[in-house]
């Protein structure tokens, strides 16, 4: 293309994405219908192209929430994307949350508000690597409940929450034939992985969740995604890297990707996934060339798993997901400006693609293919009242080969495509966009990290970007270690850790007490042993005290624990404090999937012979005292008795720490960097930020460069080898939130 043409070309790009955004803005908050056919979703009767753009409400905060829809708006979306969340709306059963973080209609209206359409995915069931998937965990206690099969318990207590999310929002005049932005929901979520393990009752309770949800009324069309199976009335979606060649269960169903993995989770002590944007690009061209209707990012922005929601176990409180936009809502470059430039080749081509019913096929080379859309439509003429045939034409010229170029033949013009790449030609001629070359900048980010928090010393250091005053000093309060109050209980045995704790905490406390003999000190003595407790099974974390001291410390998911002991002759208390990170989120049978000790528990190596903890009588205390009495809060933090760190101070195992800074000023985004504090939990004036945990990732596995050529999997790009997972830890900030107010800084230690 000459340069005075792509002037020009870009020109009328941006007029008709002007155009396009205008008219759209101007329908909303009038009635209008949803349906679909084989090709698209049809809107006010019209069929569309989409690109939708997922963003968790509560993994924001609500003031973030119109900075992060405008900036998904600005980058070419056309609808906005999220979960809900069970737990968050529904912690104790009856009792529900719609406030904060978990304002769902105030998110949905926001995006309504600046002329989006909105896909809601009800699920109850997320997965979304959120804490429990995002069931609640009192769901566990219903008698004789299984979740997500034929069972009566569960499908009472789905079908009651469903419900409260579709009347509310009916209520609230948010759906589409209402004037809202809801045109789309999901009943269920990727069920189609776990079925099988069902066998007959899943089969059975698919029908019912698609039969329920149609029951409702809602009014618009319901999606399952991951779901072969789905019955007739309800939509069949993908889940992947790549759907270019996916197609629905039925001919009369458009194709749907409601989740494009544009990065992938990571875990504690795990490297970083990165997804080359060429790549992605790549992917999502061939979607809308080989009949795609609606591409939704998971995630566009991934954000933060505030407090406890992280599931897992073992996933990391930043979510950023290697999204668009980053978990401080900044945009992420070359990503967020590629895809933009992306959609909006794609917009160009809506026209051709919603009239053309299939695109023709033409085989270009041997890894080298096109896809034309053409079609006469009828539009008005002078003064709208005379009707005329216009063709339109757009075209994708595909390059599946990963290693080299071609120069390829199409309408008798010649094209040179680079290796897994895609060009499209909003006018079957000019090349508008190629997704292997990028244009876009890199981005220079500034993020006000405001606090480097060095315990071993009463200052606090700061970043080379300082941006807030020194405190004079660190306080500091012990957390008793064991049993700390009244509310404490015993049994015979050893009990489930959430049957125990409800997930109220990460923490259950669990103390016995243990006789030695003279006989089995000599008996050490003379075979140069010791004794060693083993559990068969355990997760997540485990801390083995006696009389008060630390011995020793295990992590994983259900391993064995093989931990040596030292004991003095008589007397001891046997200390074990198992701690949750994040409940399972995904596979079957959830509700059996609990946390703490499974198997045989004993201590090997006595005189006598081994003693069977399980069947001793053992005391039982949930969380931690400083947790319980809200010590981290504004209200009740003085009531702790802090103390003023001392230079020279070695922190016991379990401490609280206490620091004041001055905020400081403007609205960019703070982070915390509490790398150097080892494991625990960290709140800001009362607000809890998250889990931190100072593991470092392998040094191996992270290559220099990435090349985007070819299928990607989670392995593929890792970055960050050798350093730790997560050093920075987000708080939103916003000068005006706590006006009058420095931030209060309270870390728990653990």
């Amino acid at each position: 293309m000459m340069v005075s043409e792509k002037r020009a070309f870009v020109q009328l790009l941006s007029l008709y994405l002007f155009i396009q955004f205008s008219v759209t803005a101007a329908k909303f908050f009038e009635p209008f219908n949803v349906t679909y056919d084989h090709r698209a979703l049809i809107i006010d009767g019209k069929r569309r192209m989409l690109i939708s753009a997922g963003i968790h409400y509560p993994r924001a905060t609500p003031q973030m929430w119109p900075d992060l829809i405008a900036k998904s708006k600005e980058g070419g979306a056309d609808v906005i994307e999220s979960y809900t969340f069970w737990n968050g709306h529904e912690p104790v059963r009856g009792q529900y949350t719609f406030e904060g973080r978990f304002d769902l209609v105030k998110f949905v209206k926001l995006v309504g508000d600046s002329g989006l359409y909105f896909l809601l995915r009800i699920g109850p069931y997320v997965c979304a690597e959120w804490n429990f998937g995002g069931f609640p965990v009192w769901l566990r206690d219903v008698p004789g409940i299984e979740f997500r099969t034929d069972n009566e318990p569960f499908k009472r207590e789905m079908q009651r929450f469903v419900t409260k999310i579709v009347d509310l929002l009916r209520e609230e005049k948010l759906f589409s034939w209402q004037g809202g932005p809801i045109i789309l929901l999901q009943i269920e979520n990727e069920y189609g992985n776990m079925e099988r393990s069902y066998g007959q009752k899943g089969k059975d309770y698919v029908k019912w969740a698609a039969n329920m949800a149609l029951g409702l009324r809602a009014g618009v069309p319901w999606v399952m995604c991951k779901q072969t199976d789905a019955p007739g009335d309800i939509i069949d979606t993908c889940n992947d890297y790549y759907c270019d060649g996916y197609k629905p269960n039925s001919p009369n169903k458009p194709t749907i990707w409601t989740e494009n993995w544009d990065g992938w989770y990571t875990s504690w002590g795990g490297r970083l996934p990165h997804r080359p944007v060429e790549d992605l690009a790549f992917a999502i061209a061939r979607f809308f060339q080989r009949g795609g209707s609606l591409m939704n990012y998971y995630m566009y922005f991934g954000g933060t798993n505030f407090g406890r929601t992280s599931g897992g176990p073992f996933y990391i409180t930043s979510y950023d997901y290697d999204a668009p936009i980053d978990e401080y809502g900044l945009l992420s470059e070359p990503k967020w400006g590629h895809l933009k430039d992306l959609h909006a080749a794609i917009r160009l081509c809506e026209p051709a693609l919603v009239a053309a019913d299939l695109p023709r096929y033409m085989k270009l080379g041997p890894k080298q293919e096109a896809h034309l859309y053409w079609a006469n439509i009828q539009t008005n003429g002078l003064n709208n009242t005379l009707s005329e045939s216009q063709s339109v034409c757009s075209a994708f010229l595909a390059n599946i080969d990963e290693h080299k170029a071609a120069t390829v033949t199409f309408r008798g013009k010649s094209y040179t495509l680079p290796p897994w790449s895609v060009s499209i030609l909003p006018d079957c001629r000019n090349t508008a966009f190629n997704t292997a070359k990028v244009g876009a900048q890199t981005s220079v980010k500034l993020v006000e990290h405001a606090l480097s928090p060095k315990i071993s010393v009463p200052e606090l250091v700061m970043t080379k970007n300082e941006v807030s005053s020194i405190p004079e000093s660190w306080m500091s309060v012990n957390e008793p270690i064991g049993i700390w109050s009244v509310n404490n209980f015993t049994f015979q045995g050893m009990l489930e850790h959430l049957n125990v704790t409800k997930d109220e905490s990460d923490y259950l406390w669990h103390m016995t007490r243990i006789y030695v003999s003279d006989e089995d000190i000599t008996f050490w003595e003379e075979n140069q042993v010791s004794p060693t407790l083993v559990i068969d099974s355990m997760r997540d974390v485990l801390r083995v005290f006696i009389n008060g001291q630390l011995t020793g410390s295990v992590s994983g998911h259900w391993v064995k624990v093989v931990q040596p002991v030292q004991f003095q002759q008589g007397y001891s208390d046997l200390i074990l404090l198992s701690q949750t990170v994040g409940l399972q989120n995904y596979g079957a049978f959830l509700e059996k999937d609990g946390a703490g000790f499974r198997g045989q528990i004993k201590l090997t190596g006595f005189k006598n012979g081994d003693i069977d903890l399980s069947k001793l009588s053992w005391t039982y205390q949930v969380g931690l005292k400083g947790e319980f009495q809200k010590i981290f809060t504004i209200e009740e933090n003085e009531k702790a008795g802090w103390t003023k760190l001392k230079r020279d101070a070695t922190p016991s195992t379990f401490t609280w720490y206490k620091a004041y800074f001055d905020a400081p000023d403007g609205k960019e985004p703070v982070a915390f960097d509490l790398g150097s504090m080892g494991k625990g939990q960290a709140w800001v004036n009362g607000h809890h930020i998250g889990r931190y945990w100072n593991l470092v990732a392998p040094k191996d596995g992270c290559s220099k460069s990435c090349d985007y050529r070819g299928a990607y999997n989670p392995n593929k790009c890792m970055t960050n080898c050798g350093k730790p997972t997560q050093s920075w830890y987000y708080l939103h900030w916003k000068r005006t939130t706590y006006r009058g107010h420095g931030y209060r800084q309270q870390t728990i230690y653990l």
